[in-house]
This record gives structure tokens, sequence and C-alpha cells, in this order.
């Protein structure tokens, strides 16, 4: 049985990723982060699932959501499972983003849930694994197109 604390630290760290993103706090990103984490965006893009470093993912999401004006990650219906040293949170998530553009909507809009994969360091509970599941969206999707013609999520 998971304590009360451990659950409350999950959910925790999962949302100060989503805080930290949003707010374009890249340095701030290790603290929730393991040394290397799958990202699973297949839902949505196609492709398969990639391994990366952290600081890899820390660029690929500053270089993919930079070029917004804002974006705000919201998660609820948060439930946490802890089991000895890993866990795994389940959330519904919506998540809006925002460029003001001539070519259409300002905004796209994506809800679906997550699947967040973290193990227990020595300074707390690090993000492994991020499994995201569109299941609807709404708006400009071709703002999420950045000057390089990269598409990227979180």
């Amino acid at each position: 049985m998971s304590s009360a604390e451990d659950r409350l630290d999950v959910i925790e760290t999962c949302t100060r990723m989503l805080w930290h993103v949003d707010l374009r706090q890249w340095d701030a990103l290790p603290a929730v982060l393991a040394e290397k984490v799958t990202l699973d965006y297949t839902s949505l893009f196609g492709g398969t699932p990639v391994t990366r470093t952290a600081d890899l993912v820390i660029a690929d999401w500053a270089a993919g959501l930079g070029h917004l004006k804002a974006t705000q990650h919201m998660i609820g219906n948060q439930i946490a499972e802890v089991n000895g040293d890993t866990a795994v949170l389940t959330a519904h998530f919506q998540a809006t983003h925002l460029l003001p553009n001539p070519y259409g909507s300002a905004t796209w809009t994506l809800g679906g849930r997550y699947r967040f994969d973290l193990v227990r360091s020595a300074s707390g509970w690090r993000i492994s694994g991020v499994l995201m599941t569109a299941l609807w969206a709404d708006g400009n999707q071709q703002i999420m197109t950045g000057p390089d013609g990269q598409k990227e999520t979180t």
C-alpha cells in the first residue's frame, strides 16, 4: 500500500513539469525529470515512442513550444499508484496553445489522457515516461509548426 504522501508527491511532480513548461522555466525541469525519459506522442503524430536524455527532452520542448505566445496544460482526475520506488500517474488533460497569426484561429486545444511513469530518486520522484493519448482537438493545429517546420507537444 502506498502512502498518501507518496501519492501527493507524485501528483505534484507531474504538475510541476507542466507548470515549468507553461512558464518556460526550462532550467527547473531537470528537477522533475529522470536522466532518461520515454516520450510517446504516437496517438497524435504516429511513429514510435522515443527515449531521450532529460537535456534533449527539454531542448526539444523549448524549441517546439518556444515560438508560441503561451501554453496552458491542465491536468485533472489524477490517479497516483505507487509501488515501492516506481509510480504511475494517470490523468485527463487539456492543453491550450496560443499563437496569434493571420492564417486562422490563434489557439489549438488538445484534450486526452496522460500516463506519467515515475521513479523514486535520492532527491524525490522523477518522471521517466510520458504517454499522451489524444482524444480530441479544437482550433488551429498549424500554430504548432515552428519556424523550423517541426511539430512538438508535451
